[in-house]
Parts: structure tokens; C-alpha cells; sequence
């Protein structure tokens, strides 16, 4: 394994003295910030005033009228987790589990970079999950996956994460759901940021973002750029994100905003760890994804109208067939646009009307390019379209002793232009006063057959079409949960969900050619719970779990039994903070998940539990210039861990920072 490096150069350390080294460091942070806060004589340094500690790992859970539950990780949480790219930012999130090979860049889907919510998205890897931007889904047409690089939690305000179906907000691939709120400029006036971060492992990450109002008009630019050469051979990646949005209020109730997010990417496998000769290349990924906006808001009316359009090419190159032995590269165009409308409209006292129709379209083409004499194949352009029009109803019933009573119930149709039509409910109650919260939600999700069917049937299956028999995979949601105050400064949830899915797509191979068959199904429960608990305004703790029974099958891959985490944040000396995370997984099943039963390559990782922190020191220079300096260490206990067989993650490591504003 190579040795940690500081800024590209190289040092040499023992392991076991790492955790000093980090100790030590903090120490002396908070010595020479204690000295300058004595300094009152030097008017250069001027502290802010003590501002509430962000809660650590999660915002808070929200229970919404429909009477689901959502998750919000503020980027507060993302800076204090030192998190840069969306499955660091998630992976200490109750509920939720990642897969990855390398410290920057996330290869493809599947075990090179995704999110799983309770066991959802083990599928196609992450392909029942919909990653959206500001309501909007972003992900590679064709094969049907979110690839995590071109998601930047950089442009992130706050990440939403819906854990079970939502059949009427988000509609087809919603069996869960990642909604990133983009960062605009609320108030008039101008901001920037510039960040800059390096340390081991030759990794390096710098940002620059600017954003300002004037007026009516506000914009947002950001640019960010983040590399490293890896904690292992050929572990490399290299992240370029690029991020505008600008908003105009039109007068009156009604405006207009044009966003616009451009990444570059790559990412290497490393192969299994002794066995180099089985890496399977590299992955490139390039895309562009626009957004055109209006929205009103009147008292009795408010909605949006939103034109997408998100084109790629995602290049996995020098591929290694491990029977055939020969390379080959994997060139995947994809092209994903359409419209979504939404209003909400209030038609009496206490009533919510939310309706509203998606028109999604995905088209792609495929190029593979074998190594002589075998032949090249291809995949000519298809598009799939869905319109999916829909409708919910919730209405706000007062009781006595300050009760209130919300129940509701919605229903999605689709139309799809080569499947079947569908329809999608759900319903919900939620019980509620100042200091609980019950809430009650059943809904149906469903998922399509992406591109994907034809694409394979067509390059390697000899054309052949029983792909059009095929249905979209099913999964009926239950969850029932009750949120507790115990005053301002605690709070306590606990959730219990039940998932029962059925047609879920498997691969058969017999008898010939192979083909897809809706005939695998999944079912599992489990109970989720969190605690926030900020006793002082400089001390914020959080603590959650996640114990998830896999009962059908009992081998469901990215699946752990139990999860937990639990995170601190401490302001000490008005402005130096430490921040604290610990991640406790318990082991888990990883698969290709095509196969029924998943065939030989199904295998168990063990469990890990690894501890993560960062210590800043916050600073103002001349009422002009502030920031902070941080140090952040990541597998401070230097555990052997990895999400899929022999593939190691790194043992401890860390990174030194600037984050500058003015």
C-alpha cells in the first residue's frame, strides 16, 4: 500500500502512532486558539458571536401532510462530515448504506459508487432509487443508474431523502428517493467562498463559489475540482463540477430561473486486492443538465412548471472479459428530458390540493468496441416516454386539547409507450399536537424496464423480444411512526417500515437465448430510530439506528442487519469547533443482483464500525475576510473495512484545509 501524502508529497508514518499524530494536532489547535482569544489587544482578530452548533450527521426527520417521513441533511452536516460527493455525505444517515472502491470518484454504479435506502436499490445497483436536482431526476439514460459522480453535493443546500415509495411526488424509479436543493442567494447582497483541501493519498479538492441579488435578480456560480491518486494502485479519480443558476421575480407573484450543471469525471478500479490482472479499467463520465423554471405563488394557488434536459456519455474503457480474456470499451450516449408541472391549490379551509403530470422521456445508444477479430456491436437510439398525470388530497381537521388530524390520499396513472399502463396509490394520517407527531402512509411504487432490456436483448441475445412481455417491478410501502419533543432541545423518532415487492427483473439463462423474467420478489421490516439532543448552544449530539430483517430472501444484498450512527459537534472558545462522527455497519451480502439467487458471486463483507473527525478554527480578519482552518481525519481507529470483497477501504488518513469568505 502506498504511503499517505500531504499536498502530492510523499511521508512516511507508522500507522499505529496515526491516532497520536491526530490527538496532537488537536491539542495544539486548541492551544494557539485559546491564546489568540486572549489577544483582545490585537484588533486584527474579530470573533463572531457564538452562533447555535448545527445538529451533527441529519437536520432532522419532517413528517409531511401526506403522512410520509423525510430526512434533510443541511450543508451544515456535509461540511462538518467533511463530505465531498454524495455518498460520503449519506452514508452515516440512518437507513442508508453506500457501496464504493476509491477515495475520490465513484466507477460506474453498482460496487463502485451508490446509495441504498433500507435495502432499496440493490435491484438494478441504485436503479430504484431517484436522485433528483431541485425535483428534477439526473441519471444515466440507457442503463437506468444514478452514478453518483454526476450528482455534486458542492451545489448542494440541503439533500432530501425520502425512504419509502412515493408514487404521486416523484412517480416511476421512486422506491426511495435523493432530492438536492441547489444554493441560490435569498437575500440582496453578494457572497463567495473559496476552499481549498489536500492530504493523503496525493488528494487534493479546491471550490470557488460567488453569489449575489440584486433586486429582483439573483445568481449562483460555482466551479469545484477534486483529485486524488488513491489509497491504492490504479485507485485514481478526478471530479470537475461547474454549477449556474440565475432567478428573475417578474413583479407580482410569479417568477423565472435557468440552471445549468456540467461535470467531468473519472474514476479507476484498483481490481481485487492480489489480483491486479482483473481490473475492469476506467470510467469516464461526462454530462450536461439544464433546467427553465416559472413559478407563482398566490394564497390559493402556488406551482412550478419546469423544461429538463440531461445529456451524457459515459465511457467505461479497457474492460476485461475474465472468460474470453480480451478488452473491450463501453461508449454509452444517454439523453433524458421532459416537462414537470405541479400546483397546489388550497380549495377551502385547511385543504391541499396537489396535482399535477410528468412527460419523461429517456433516450440513448450504445457503441461496444472489442478487441480484433472479434466483432464491434451496437445499440442503435430508443426512447421510452412516460406521462404520468396525478393527483393527492390532504385536508387539516382541528380536535380539542390541541389536537390535529391529517389524513389524505393521492393516485398516480402512467402511460408508458411500450409497457403496460399503471396505476399508483397511496394514503396517509397524521396525528399531531406540539409536541408529538403520529404518522401513518401506505403507497405503491413501481419501476419500469429501463432501455436497458433492449439494449442487451439487441447487442447480445440475438434480438430477441420478450422484453416487451415484461412488467414494471412493484413494492408496497408501510410505515408507521411518532415523533416526540421533550422541549426545545430534545427530540426522539421512531419509525417502523414494512417493504413487500414483487416482479423484480432477473436474467435467465435457460433456456436460451438469455432474457429477462419478472419473477423474483423481496419482502422486509425493520425499526428506525434517532435522537437529537442539543442541551447547550455550543453542544450538539445525535445518535440513530436502523435494524432492518431481510425475510425474503435472507441473502438481500446491501443490506445490513444493523446500522447505527452518532455524531458531536462542540463550539469551544466562540470559535473553535470539533465535530465527531461514528459509523457502527454490521455485515452484509454484496451481488451482481441480475441473477436469480445471485448465482455463485454472492458474498458476505464483514462489518465495521469507524470513527471520523474534524476540528476547525473559525476566524475574521478586518471585517473583511473570514473563514476557517480546519484538519479532518477520516478512520481515525484505522479499521480494515471495505464495501465489496477485496476491495479495501483506507485505513486512516486526513485532509488540511482553508475554506475562506468575503
Amino acid at each position: 500500500m502506498r504511503n499517505p501524502t500531504v499536498f502530492g508529497s510523499e511521508v512516511r508514518f507508522d500507522k499505529k502512532i496515526s491516532f497520536r499524530i491526530f490527538l496532537a494536532a488537536l491539542v495544539v489547535l486548541i492551544f494557539v486558539s485559546s491564546l489568540s482569544a486572549r489577544e483582545k489587544e490585537d484588533e486584527t482578530l474579530i470573533l463572531d458571536e457564538v452562533l447555535v452548533v448545527a445538529s451533527p450527521i441529519i437536520e432532522g426527520n419532517k413528517v409531511m401532510p401526506s403522512g410520509g417521513q423525510v430526512t434533510v441533511i443541511d450543508k451544515k452536516q456535509i461540511e462538518d462530515l467533511n463530505a465531498w460527493d454524495l455518498p460520503s455525505a449519506l452514508r452515516r444517515t440512518p437507513g442508508l448504506s453506500i457501496s464504493r472502491h476509491n477515495t475520490v470518484g465513484s466507477f460506474g454504479g453498482a460496487e463502485g459508487g451508490a446509495v441504498y435506502i433500507r435495502g432499496m436499490g440493490s435491484s438494478r445497483p441504485g436503479g430504484e432509487i431517484q436522485v433528483l436536482i431541485d425535483g428534477v431526476p439526473k441519471f444515466a439514460g440507457v442503463w437506468s443508474h444514478p452514478l453518483m459522480d454526476m450528482v455534486s453535493t458542492d451545489i448542494a443546500q440541503s439533500v432530501e431523502v425520502y425512504k419509502g415509495a412515493q408514487p404521486v411526488l416523484f412517480g416511476n424509479m421512486s422506491f426511495g428517493a435523493v432530492n438536492i436543493i441547489t444554493k441560490r442567494m435569498r437575500e440582496k447582497g453578494f457572497n463567495s467562498t473559496v476552499t481549498g483541501t489536500g492530504g493523503s493519498f496525493g488528494t487534493f479538492l479546491e471550490a470557488f463559489e460567488h453569489g449575489g441579488k440584486i433586486e429582483g435578480t439573483d445568481y449562483y456560480v460555482l466551479q469545484s475540482y477534486k483529485r486524488s491518486r488513491g489509497h491504492r494502485d490504479n485507485a485514481g479519480g478526478e471530479l470537475q463540477n461547474y454549477f449556474g443558476r440565475v432567478g428573475q421575480e417578474l413583479g407580482g407573484n410569479w417568477s423565472v430561473f435557468f440552471l445549468a450543471n456540467v461535470s467531468k469525471n473519472r474514476a479507476d478500479d484498483p481490481g481485487p486486492e492480489g489480483r491486479p490482472q482483473e481490473r475492469q479499467g476506467t470510467y469516464k463520465l461526462e454530462d450536461i443538465f439544464t433546467v427553465a423554471a416559472v413559478s407563482h405563488d398566490y394564497a390559493a394557488i402556488k406551482g412550478d412548471w419546469k423544461l429538463y434536459w440531461n445529456k451524457g456519455q459515459a465511457r467505461w474503457l479497457e474492460q476485461f472479459d475474465l472468460v474470453n480474456l480480451f478488452y473491450f470499451d463501453t461508449i454509452t450516449d444517454f439523453d433524458n428530458y421532459g416537462l414537470r408541472v405541479r400546483e397546489t391549490l388550497t380549495l377551502w379551509s385547511g385543504s391541499a390540493l396537489i396535482a399535477g403530470a410528468d412527460f419523461d422521456f429517456t433516450s440513448g445508444k450504445v457503441f461496444i468496441d472489442r478487441q480484433a477479430p472479434r466483432p464491434d456491436v451496437e445499440f442503435s437510439r430508443v426512447t421510452f416516454r412516460i406521462i404520468s398525470p396525478y393527483l393527492c388530497l390532504s385536508q387539516k381537521i382541528d380536535l380539542d386539547g390541541g389536537w390535529q388530524i391529517v389524513p389524505s390520499g393521492g393516485i398516480r396513472y402512467y402511460d408508458h409507450s411500450d409497457f403496460d399502463a399503471q396505476f399508483t396509490p397511496q394514503a396517509g394520517i397524521v396525528l399531531k399536537n406540539s409536541a408529538t407527531d403520529l404518522h401513518f402512509f401506505y403507497s405503491r411504487g413501481i419501476n419500469y424496464p429501463g432501455l436497458y432490456v433492449v439494449a442487451q436483448s439487441e447487442m447480445f441475445w440475438g434480438g430477441d423480444s420478450r422484453w416487451k412481455d415484461l412488467k414494471p417491478e412493484k413494492v408496497d410501502h408501510f410505515e408507521a411512526g411518532i415523533t416526540r419533543f421533550f422541549g426545545p432541545k430534545l427530540r426522539a423518532d421512531l419509525t417502523y417500515f414494512y417493504d413487500k415487492g414483487r416482479n423484480r427483473l432477473i436474467i435467465i439463462t435457460n433456456p436460451p437465448p438469455p432474457h429477462y423474467e419478472n419473477i423474483a420478489r423481496f419482502e422486509r421490516q425493520g425499526l428506525e430510530a434517532t435522537l437529537n439532543f442539543n442541551p447547550t448552544r455550543e453542544f450538539s449530539f445525535f445518535v440513530g439506528g436502523t435494524w432492518l430483517a431481510r425475510k425474503l430472501p435472507d441473502n438481500l444484498p446491501y443490506a445490513p442487519r444493523w446500522m447505527a450512527s452518532a455524531g458531536v459537534n462542540w463550539q469551544l472558545f466562540d470559535f473553535l469547533k470539533i465535530s465527531l462522527d461514528t459509523l457502527y455497519q454490521d455485515d452484509q451480502y454484496v451481488a451482481n443482483n441480475r441473477f436469480l439467487d445471485y448465482g455463485a458471486n454472492i458474498v458476505k463483507v464483514d462489518g465495521f464500525w469507524i470513527l471520523n473527525g474534524k476540528i476547525s478554527a473559525e476566524f475574521k480578519w478586518r471585517d473583511k475576510v473570514g473563514g476557517e482552518i480546519f484538519l479532518a481525519g477520516e478512520n481515525l481507529t484505522d479499521v480494515r473495512y471495505a464495501y465489496k470483497k477485496d476491495y479495501p477501504m483506507p485505513g486512516i488518513n486526513g485532509m488540511l484545509g482553508v475554506n475562506l469568505k468575503f
